[in-house]
Parts: structure tokens; sequence; C-alpha cells
């Protein structure tokens, strides 16, 4: 009897620890990002406001493989325009995997405001 509960508590501690595994995972592994759109960041394209193509390009690195065992690994992302900070507008930047394939991220703003612009990228 003792050893059925011993082993129910163990199972239950690690489905515990695979599930907040998971959502930890979850969470920091989002393709979603806001930026503030300031003077360090702020571009202009057709006369709207842009989000900076290097700044597009840095926070789609860090986050396209944000943990080990989460995403392909990826360097020297470049955009080729700054992002409108129009909702719906978008872009293809590029990338390297680390096996030398040349991988296209498409990034799209979901929202956009005079202060900030929120966009996503689909990994």
């Amino acid at each position: 009897m003792q050893r059925s509960k011993f082993l129910v508590g163990v199972v239950g501690a690690v489905t515990a620890v695979v599930a907040l595994g998971g959502l930890g995972t979850h969470l920091i592994a989002g393709t979603e990002s806001t930026s503030r759109l300031d003077e360090h960041s702020t571009a202009s394209v057709d006369g709207h406001r842009a989000l900076a193509a290097n700044i597009v390009a840095g926070r789609t690195e860090s986050k396209y493989h944000p943990l080990p065992w989460f995403g392909d690994k990826v360097s020297g992302v470049t955009c080729p325009t700054d992002l409108k900070a129009v909702a719906g507008a978008g872009l293809v930047c590029t990338g390297t995997k680390s096996d030398g394939e040349t991988v296209q991220i498409p990034v799209r703003v979901t929202k956009a405001d005079t202060r900030s612009v929120t966009w996503k990228f689909e990994r």
C-alpha cells in the first residue's frame, strides 16, 4: 500500500515538472514581440513610422531559437527594409541555419499605434 502511494506521488511530481516545463517553453518560445517606437528604433517608410530593420532582425534572431530543445539555430538574420508600423504590413527576413541552409522568415505587424508596434514572425 505504501509503495503504491509513493509511486503515485512520484508520478504526480513528474507530471507537474513536465507541465511546468511545457508552459515555460511555450512562454519563452513565443514569436510575437512589441517594440517601442522611439528616436533610436524608428525609421520612415512611405511616410509611415517604421521599426528599423536591424531591430527586427536582432529580435527575430534572438527569439527564433530561444531554448536548446526548441527551434532551429539561426544566425546572420537580415531584413531587406524597415518594418512599416501599420497593421498587416510585412516583410521577409533571411537567416542561415547552423547547417548552412538559408531560411526565409516572414514577419507581419499585428498591431500598431503612435508609440509601439506589435509584430510576429513565423518559425
